[in-house]
């Protein structure tokens, strides 16, 4: 079972090292990280994460602003010399942006979808309700029309 979850994570690993450096530079089959290589390739990223954070905070401060943006981020990857990692960090908020304007509409789309649903539900129900009340009607006027032939004898 450890063997298992080694290997899902040196696949995962792989896997990220080849979207960041692309095909050409890639694991070697056979190459293996180690639990401990792991612990600090994880450390590694949260030590870069927090520090690209704060080069980020610095930007959004200058501009008078509490909440970072993908510009500050930008910017902060910049300042710390990751330029060549710009555009692939571009691509990947593009890519993200699209992803999330597709939820947003089919979200949208659904919720249309719903609404015109309910709208011809209640119309539906509307026209039944119509369709009673004139039945309605009729019997009350039948009955009327009875209780007319009753008085007149």
């Amino acid at each position: 079972m450890q063997q298992m979850a080694v290997m899902t994570d040196n696949r995962v690993i792989r896997q990220e090292f080849e979207q960041v450096q692309g095909d050409t530079k890639q694991l070697p089959d056979g190459v293996n990280v180690s639990k401990e290589a792991r612990r600090a390739i994880s450390q590694a990223a949260s030590v870069f994460v927090l520090y690209a954070t704060s080069c980020a905070n610095n930007f959004a401060m200058k501009a008078k602003r509490k909440t970072l943006n993908a510009g500050d981020v930008m910017s902060a990857m910049e300042e710390m010399e990751f330029e060549r990692f710009l555009q692939p960090l571009r691509e990947a908020l593009e890519a993200y942006k699209k992803g999330q304007k597709g939820k947003k509409e089919a979200s949208e789309q659904k919720r249309k979808d719903k609404e015109k649903k309910s709208s011809s539900t209640d119309e539906n129900d509307k026209s039944r309700d119509e369709e009673e009340d004139e039945h309605m009607d009729d019997e009350q006027e039948g009955e009327n029309e009875g209780e007319e032939e009753d008085v007149e004898n």
